[in-house]
């Protein structure tokens, strides 16, 4: 296996910390807009494998240039969604798999926005699916954290905890601090806008995908391994878009722990218009003012030794068990950042979006995961992923709540 990794960020770092403990692939080539970030990133891990180049995202000829010069194999986008598209485009052209952590972008229903999809997240990288499978070819979509590890889990309880299935409702929160910032976000707030602030998709069977309005639903969820309780509300995310494609389920939802300041801060960057994406002048320059709000913000990945806390990502589902009886199960993945940056050097939220996308790519190379066409991870046998993800050392976990 030959990889071409498009992002070299913090996940993208993180990514290249986690890949140099394992042997399953040959290359990885590390490619960014910024040359001399990637090859900080491919020489932090001291692996000859490694090796680093300059791309740029936006251009699908340009991946497509980078697959065939290093005879890659698998291309893995480590970049935000707004580059999903030429990335995937350009894999295909060059001949290579493709695996992401965030699908195409979503539109919003031109006059019921808060009732109706429009364009929804992956619909686009969906429209090709004939020609990634006519070329033999699979892109894997979805498989960070979340998306991915809860797309296993609605998997995993499909097959061997419930018969019948009434929702799957991933909720992520953590009691994450920063020291010495009062609003320093742990993830990229340029994706983190674009998830909270546009109408979040719910899934019924007998309605199909809907929308609400932004916060909707707010619920409070109590989180394992010591975070505890967290208000969550709903949120645009793919999990809702993947599930019931590949899971049978009355309904499926996303919340996140945003808490309350988060949330105002949200609400305000987009009363203020700084949410926006399409350029305005100021003098003589013309400039995005999601940009700009992420221009002013510290890096995430800079974070990690001022963080303090755990972040858990999951799946809670409710139903029928195999047993007939009415069930409750919770399935987890909690990091603590001590841990992760003691053991890799990553704060946690980056480096566990990160190790799933290198677990999915050793079942790939190994051959237990195979497919073509345009697949989610619900697609796949769920259990050689949550066993090779505790072999790797972050072990996940199941809390069955009383009914």
């Amino acid at each position: 296996m030959r990889i071409l990794l498009v992002g070299a960020g913090g996940v993208g770092a993180a990514f290249c910390s986690i890949a140099v403990r394992r042997d399953f692939f040959d290359k990885l080539v590390v490619a960014d807009y910024d040359e001399g970030r990637a090859r900080a990133a491919a020489e932090a891990v001291g692996d000859a494998r490694f090796v680093a180049a300059q791309v740029d995202a936006t251009s699908a000829e340009a991946v497509a240039e980078l697959v065939r010069s290093h005879r890659i194999t698998h291309v893995m986008n480590a970049v935000d969604p707004r580059f999903v598209m030429p990335i995937f485009e350009g894999a295909l052209a060059g001949g290579a798999d493709y695996l992401d952590m965030a699908m195409s972008l979503s539109q919003r229903h031109p006059e019921q926005p808060f009732a109706l999809p429009g364009v929804k997240l992956g619909d686009e990288q969906f429209a090709a699916e004939d020609s990634w499978r006519d070329a033999g070819r699979l892109a894997l979509v979805g498989i960070g954290v979340e998306p991915g590890l809860s797309d296993v889990f609605a998997r995993y309880a499909a097959d061997h905890l419930f018969s019948e299935i009434d929702e799957l409702g991933t909720r992520d929160g953590s009691n994450l601090t920063v020291e010495g910032y009062d609003f320093a976000p742990s993830f990229s707030i340029w994706t983190t806008i674009e998830e909270c602030l546009n109408p979040p998709v719910i899934w019924e069977a007998d309605r199909g995908w809907y929308t609400t309005e932004p916060f909707s639903e707010p619920e409070v969820f109590d989180f394992p391994d010591g975070i505890g309780e967290v208000e969550c509300v709903n949120v645009e995310h793919e999990e809702v878009l993947l599930m019931p494609r590949w899971v049978k389920c009355r309904r499926a939802t996303f919340k996140y722990g945003l808490g309350e300041e988060f949330i105002g801060v949200l609400k305000t960057l987009n009363k203020l218009g700084l949410d926006r994406t399409e350029k305005v002048k100021v003098g003589g320059v013309e400039v995005s003012p999601r940009d700009v709000v992420a221009a002013c913000l510290p890096n995430p990945a800079t974070l990690g030794p001022k963080m303090r806390g755990k972040t858990c990502a999951g799946l809670w589902v409710t139903g029928t068990g195999k047993d007939g009886n009415p069930r409750s199960t919770y399935l987890y993945h909690v990091v603590d950042n001590e841990w992760s940056m003691a053991q890799y050097g990553h704060q946690c939220v980056v480096w566990q979006t990160a190790i799933n996308p290198v677990v999915a790519l050793e079942l790939l190379a190994n051959g237990t995961w195979s497919g073509s066409g345009v697949l989610g991870p619900e697609a796949f046998d769920a259990v050689p992923f949550l066993d090779l993800l505790t072999e790797y050392g972050s072990p996940w976990g199941q809390r069955d709540d009383p009914q």
